[in-house]
């Protein structure tokens, strides 16, 4: 039985929306990218999907699209590190975070039952997410595909009646699927953290809300060296949530520490620990201070 190619559909699909509130995402229309963006911005906001994350920054950096929203941490694969990376590249400003619930549904064409049912599509991360639902229904393949919500517009655009994809409801939606089996992920406490990035923060500082400023710096390859980069925020009693090493590029066995920090960059306690911190570091970069959206 042949599989279908595996690749990106145009990146040029729009859903119309008021003007400014234009957002760009990697994937399909219906993807958890896609549930992320409305969550932020409304029903309303007008998506561009995109084949590759690396797509959504060069349209944020063209000026095509206002805002784009990308996966950044996921509570059970880590932290998306392509998107980490290219935070540098890239001068952009994080302006909200929010979190989706990753929820997978086996999602057929209307009229197919389950014992017809001989493949399930989806992205290879979805499908290894839902392994005890493989095991326990063996006669099921589960076959790699680019994109949960591709897999879904797959099955209407070939129009499978022996195969299922695994997606969002929202792709069910969308692509005029029906929805067998609800909620077949291995582990419920599956959430995926998206940072929407634009060239300037797009909300107010004076928004209500919770407030996170993360930042990245290298330290020389000294004794000491990151432990005193650390007591700039401890010496202050601001809360770190999270510090990650990503390799330096060009240098080998040297290190880009991320850190998040609760708080906002403008205010006293943090421009003192920023202004500390630029004194005893190599390089330092501002990503953004950002509201946390539950």
């Amino acid at each position: 039985m042949s599989t279908p190619e595996i690749k990106p559909r145009s990146s040029k699909k729009t859903v119309s929306a008021p003007q400014g509130k234009t957002v760009a995402f990697q994937g399909e229309l219906g993807a958890f990218s896609h549930s992320a963006a409305l969550k932020i911005l409304g029903p309303l906001a007008s998506v561009v999907a995109c084949p590759s994350f690396r797509d959504v920054f060069e349209k944020i950096e063209s000026g095509e699209v206002e805002s784009g929203i990308l996966p950044i941490e996921n509570t059970l694969h880590g932290s998306v590190h392509e998107n980490y990376d290219r935070l540098l590249e890239y001068d952009f400003s994080i302006s909200v975070e929010t979190s989706i619930r990753i929820s997978h549904q086996l999602i057929v064409r209307p009229g197919v039952n389950f014992r017809s049912i001989k493949r399930a599509f989806s992205h290879p991360v979805a499908l290894n997410q839902c392994q005890r639902f493989f095991e326990k229904y063996r006669q099921i393949e589960p076959v790699p595909y680019y994109d949960t919500a591709g897999s879904v517009k797959l099955l209407k655009e070939q129009d499978l009646r022996d195969a299922a994809a695994i997606a969002s409801e929202t792709a069910a939606g969308i692509y005029g699927g029906n929805i067998l089996k609800a909620n077949i992920e291995d582990n419920r406490q599956n959430f995926t953290r998206f940072f929407l990035l634009a060239k300037q923060p797009l909300f107010s500082e004076t928004a209500s809300g919770d407030w996170k400023t993360s930042l990245v710096f290298s330290t020389a390859n000294t004794p000491g060296a990151l432990f005193r980069a650390m007591a700039c925020f401890a010496l202050r009693d601001l809360n770190l949530t999270k510090i990650e090493s990503r390799p330096l590029k060009g240098k080998p066995w040297e290190y880009l520490f991320y850190v998040d920090v609760i708080g906002k960059q403008t205010d006293g306690k943090m421009k003192r620990a920023f202004a500390h911190l630029s004194e005893i570091t190599d390089f330092i970069k501002l990503l953004g201070s950002y509201r946390s959206t539950p």
